[in-house]
């Protein structure tokens, strides 16, 4: 994207990173940029207005209305009219507002009539960044087509060092040149693509009030699922018993409870997908029978016959058409490379996501994950312990590079 001649809304908030606003405003001057900067009242407390409008040869806007004559700031007709806005640095309590439509003061109101491509740039402490919260209304930003920016690591403001400072303006101004020229607000990397993510255990009945099952909570599946719709794909999550949820547009829920029901769910509707990440974390056993009525307890051993339920991955995958991409999950507790190779051949996938049980803050129930992807072509990638709603959005720009291959 050319800067010469755009009109730029530059949005700050209340983060010590505001300095940086600053050298931020410098640069989109000296490329040529008209800049209208727009600061919300606590990004006040942390440079002044005077100093932006110095640099910016305008009136730095903060209110709806001027108190001394009553003039009233447009955010229509400053949303309407910018070629791009930009808001750097952008606080937790701001990306909050932007994500859940909370229209209080003049940046948020502005980035709602805004037809223009948007840019955020978070800066915040490292626990804040990668709090769950955060991290779903960062997902619903980019599903709304938002450019969020991943900040980078080093020493906060708090005193702890991790991920959490704002990108460099050097970095920002990098990144908004790369931009296609013309590029619309909107424009996702799987536009009419067809996903289906499962997720979740599978619970397989003993009696109405047992069951066999897994301590999976569903908040990797789910993670993917928003990932993708992140990127404008149209998702199909069938989903085994958890207690997360998602209110992602783009997503359609299919909630099952067994093995079989999930195998049923994806049979379905696998031959219109164009991807399919089989993430849950199907039991491999059920009981031979199910008892109608609660099994008493007794002063005896009890013996509970079991056989293996449905290979979905498996057998979905035996059936793959050339067009499609099948990602499959591994959790190991040894040979973990070894058995995910194994599983890459043998159910037909084209990408293996290996986690292990051996890894602290790897797998079920946590909020974070550590994984390497193996695909087919031989590629090993390692990657970092991390929230899981990064390791998502590492996995669909992983998907997405394959498409672009194939």
């Amino acid at each position: 994207m050319e800067l010469t001649g755009k009109r730029i809304i530059l949005g700050i908030t209340g983060s010590i990173a505001a300095y940086k606003a600053v050298y931020l405003l410098r640069l989109l001057i000296k490329e040529g940029a008209s800049v209208q900067v727009v600061m919300t009242p606590a990004a006040r407390e942390f440079v002044g207005p005077v100093t932006f409008s110095a640099l910016s040869g305008k009136p730095v806007l903060t209110d709806f209305f001027n108190n001394e004559g009553g003039d009233w700031n447009s955010h229509v007709e400053m949303g309407v009219s910018a070629d791009l806005m930009i808001v750097a640095p952008v606080t937790a309590t701001t990306l909050g507002k932007l994500a859940n439509g909370i229209a209080d003061n003049l940046l948020v109101t502005t980035y709602l009539s805004a037809r223009c491509p948007v840019i955020l740039a978070p800066a915040m402490d490292m626990d804040m960044y990668a709090h769950p919260s955060n991290s779903k209304n960062i997902l619903t930003l980019k599903s709304y087509g938002n450019h969020v920016l991943d900040p980078s690591e080093g020493d906060l403001a708090s005193g702890l060092e991790g991920k959490g400072r704002m990108q460099e303006p050097d970095q920002i101004i990098s990144f908004i040149k790369a931009l296609p020229s013309g590029t619309a607000a909107g424009k996702k990397k799987l536009q009419n693509k067809r996903i289906l993510v499962t997720a979740g255990p599978t619970h397989e009945k003993i009696d109405p009030v047992r069951f066999i099952g897994n301590y999976s909570s569903g908040k990797m599946g789910y993670a993917i699922a928003e990932a993708f719709a992140a990127e404008g794909a149209s998702v199909h999550l069938v989903s085994g018993p958890v207690s997360v949820r998602t209110s992602i547009e783009g997503i359609k829920v299919v909630n099952v409870t067994s093995a079989a029901e999930m195998f049923e769910a994806c049979r379905e509707v696998i031959g219109k997908m164009d991807v399919a990440v089989f993430n849950a974390a199907v039991a491999d056993y059920a009981p031979e029978s199910f008892s109608e009525k609660k099994q008493k307890r007794g002063t005896g051993a009890w013996t509970l016959r079991l056989k293996p339920t449905r290979d979905i991955a498996g057998e979905l995958g035996q059936n793959k058409k050339s067009r499609q991409l099948f990602v499959g999950f591994a959790l190991e507790s040894d040979e973990g490379v070894d058995q995910a190779r194994r599983k890459l051949k043998e159910k037909n996938m084209d990408l293996i996501v290996l986690n292990s049980l051996q890894e602290q803050g790897a797998g079920f129930g946590t909020d974070t994950n550590k994984v390497t992807m193996i695909d087919r072509k031989g590629g090993e990638e390692i990657y970092e312990l991390k929230p899981k709603s990064e390791v998502a959005a590492d996995l669909v720009t992983r998907i997405v590079k394959m498409l672009g291959d194939a």
